[in-house]
């Protein structure tokens, strides 16, 4: 299947006129693949999540939630135009097409959330959520003991502003540390962007937990589908989002 303008999608749904469709598109009513959408766009519905009012434009009966460890240099898209590996490489043989819940940058690796819910997709990744996130982060520079009070405060670069990140050394030698940063608006590069305002490079940066979901032994490059407590944890989060 090509890719079509989403009005067209979304009348051939039954969903909206195409001329009601245009209005939802205006109004932001309309996402694909998490951002919103705008006039003129197109799509894939054999690679693109479309939603309309937080709704997938089809209606799937299995919804399926899964845990990957992403390793360096996947990026997190679906598909990608520059011919980079992606995370659907990963997962393809899940049973289902889903699409992460969330980013992580092509360099840095471990928990991303996958699921083709597309509501509790969006809940979850929402800011209201406050949903805790805790990553590994092996950095260098000097005099990182010095630093660490800062990476806890809230600071502004390049005109974003970072509420700080809760800090634990977890190995530390000449120069060089292991830290758990965690935190909780997950904002683009947060973390890197911290640390280099201090003047820390970061070597490698691991996210190992989003809120009660835990990575754990999950090896490199795997997945595995989520335990019904922890999709009772998902959904929970969702709910919280929308009061």
């Amino acid at each position: 299947m090509e890719s079509q303008r989403l009005q067209k999608i979304i009348a051939e749904a039954g969903i909206a006129s195409r001329r009601e469709a245009e209005r939802l598109i205006e109004a932001g009513r309309v996402k694909v693949n998490g951002e919103v959408a705008y006039i003129g766009m197109k799509a894939n519905l054999d690679w693109d999540l479309i939603e309309v009012d937080g709704k997938s434009i089809e209606g799937r009966e299995d919804l399926v939630y899964i845990m990957l460890n992403k390793p360096r240099g996947y990026v997190t898209t679906m598909k990608d135009e520059r011919g980079r590996k992606t995370v659907a490489e990963l997962v393809a043989d899940c049973g289902a097409r889903v699409y992460p819940v969330g980013r992580l940058d092509m360099n840095s690796e471990g928990l991303l959330i996958m699921t083709n819910d597309g509501q509790a997709a969006n809940r979850m990744a929402h800011p209201s959520g406050n949903v805790l996130k805790t990553y590994h982060v092996k950095v260098e520079g000097e005099g990182i003991d010095e630093k660490i009070p800062l990476l806890e405060c809230p600071m502004t670069v390049d005109g974003v502003r970072y509420a700080g990140a809760k800090v634990k050394v977890l190995e530390h030698s000449e120069g060089r540390a292991k830290l758990a940063m965690t935190i909780s608006e997950g904002k683009n590069h947060e973390i890197r962007n911290m640390c280099a305002a201090v003047e820390l490079e970061v070597l490698r940066l691991k996210r190992v937990t989003e809120g009660k979901l835990e990575l754990g032994g999950l090896k490199y490059g795997q997945w595995r589908y989520l335990t019904s407590q922890e999709i009772t944890y998902v959904k929970s989060l969702g709910a919280k989002s929308e009061k």
